[in-house]
């Protein structure tokens, strides 16, 4: 699959990795085994430079009729990413609202992306087919991928790959930035040499032209005649189009020994995918560990709190009497032993299971046991942050100035590229001085 790499950590140059929640409240264990554990691997690998942020914009996307619940879920997310490792002095970690040029980016990939293919992305039609409660049939829901792709690029540097680490249902996420940003690129990363232009250049000129059976204007049919301003304007535009059509890399390609009238910059770098394996994590009921099912244990609770909801939990169906041998294969307490539990009990509880040795109430206490083991230290520097929320907020606040720099650099460049101002300026200057030395 085109852009896909696997996390390995062994890639010799030095990557950008950029991922996000939105605040939708307290993280639970699924978003550590899911995502956090392997921001705070890579974070410690040399090989990379992360960029961690909280979208709280993204919140708005679908919670737009209520937003009071916002401000503080983005501290509590920023509690959980510190709580489970996250380094501000090794991560850039940020607010996506305190960094306005994602806005600004998001608004000029806006005005390339077709419509239609943010109408076919399946978590669009997923959502508006499934979600009831709430009004989803607005520009900003509709134009998720869009600003999603607007954070990653953000961060992109010329020469500096960015990667964005995701399982395997989420590629297609990865795979429309890609796409948005090539689009951008064709658009904006693309221009002509004007030597190309000057009358000793005019065979060039003509060859590439006929190519495409344009004959615009006179001037291409005689070197003796000069190309005005007008003229140049008009048949770049009409190239453009043409060229933009078939594909500036075909383009390229096609006439290679005249490449260099023309340049093909990367003004935005295409985001590869970092195929992350992540073990299966069910919630209490055995569905997908959601708030919205209710079925997660927080990064947060307490012991009583964890013995109570893991004692209730699903079990293999089969063992329907304390006698009846189980499954442990087919068992959520099992999957979660594989998460916390040691080799001897995971062998304790998989031939208790298997045998009938076992009940799942002693399998289940035996996992609460290590889970409270494991969760107690990520709890307790949790609690620590907790009393001092203007600490978290600070370090929130120095993250997004950092993030924000990186931001500006690329919208600098992005400017450019779309207005040309810097370009047109340096034209004005220079002909005023020319006029002045006359």
């Amino acid at each position: 699959m085109a852009g896909v790499t696997v996390a390995t950590g062994a890639e010799a140059r030095k990557k950008r990795v950029v991922s996000g929640m939105r605040p939708t409240g307290r993280l639970h264990i699924g978003h550590y085994f899911g995502a956090l554990q392997n921001w705070v691997r890579l974070q410690n690998d040399p090989s990379y430079e992360c960029f961690y942020f909280i979208a709280d914009w993204h919140a708005l996307t679908s919670d737009y009729a209520d937003t009071s619940a916002i401000a503080q879920n983005t501290i509590e997310i920023m509690t959980d990413y510190l709580a489970s490792g996250l380094d501000p002095k090794k991560s850039v970690i940020f607010q996506q609202s305190l960094v306005p040029e994602h806005a600004e980016l998001h608004l000029l990939l806006s005005m390339v992306t077709p419509l239609g293919w943010l109408e076919r992305v399946p978590t669009y039609k997923e959502a508006l087919e499934n979600v009831k409660d709430k009004d989803l049939h607005t520009y900003g829901f509709l134009g998720y991928p869009t600003l999603q792709t607007a954070d990653i690029v953000i961060y992109s540097e010329e020469g500096v790959p960015v990667v964005v680490p995701v399982g395997e249902d989420q590629v297609s996420h990865v795979e429309i930035s890609r796409e948005i940003v090539r689009r951008f690129n064709s658009f904006y990363g693309f221009s002509f040499d004007q030597r190309l232009f000057d009358s000793v250049n005019r065979d060039s000129l003509r060859t590439v032209c006929t190519s495409f059976n344009l004959w615009l204007v006179d001037a291409l049919h005689s070197t003796s005649k000069e190309i005005t301003p007008e003229d140049r304007t008009e048949i770049q535009a009409a190239l453009r189009h043409r060229i933009l059509e078939g594909g500036v890399r075909n383009f390229l390609d096609r006439f290679s020994s005249l490449a260099h009238f023309f340049r093909s910059q990367e003004v935005l770098t295409e985001p590869e995918v970092m195929l992350t394996r992540t073990p299966r994590i069910p919630g209490l009921d055995g569905r997908k560990m959601s708030k919205s099912y209710g079925n997660t244990i927080t990064l947060s609770e307490t012991d009583e709190e964890i013995r109570a909801k893991t004692k209730v939990m699903v079990t293999d169906p089969a063992r329907k009497r304390r006698s009846d041998p189980g499954n442990p294969d087919v068992c959520p307490v099992y999957d979660w032993h594989k998460l916390f539990s040691t080799r001897e009990t995971l062998e304790w509880a998989a031939q208790g299971c298997r045998t009938a040795g076992i009940g799942c109430i002693e399998c289940k206490a035996k996992m609460a046991d290590h889970l409270i083991e494991w969760i107690t230290p990520v709890r307790e520097r949790r609690v620590e942050y907790e009393k001092h929320p203007a600490r978290v907020l600070e370090i929130l606040e120095d993250g997004s100035k950092r993030a924000r720099k990186v931001a500006q650099r690329t919208m600098e460049r992005v400017r450019e590229a779309v207005f040309g101002w810097e370009k047109k300026r340096a034209e004005i200057g220079g002909a005023a001085i020319a006029r002045k030395n006359a």
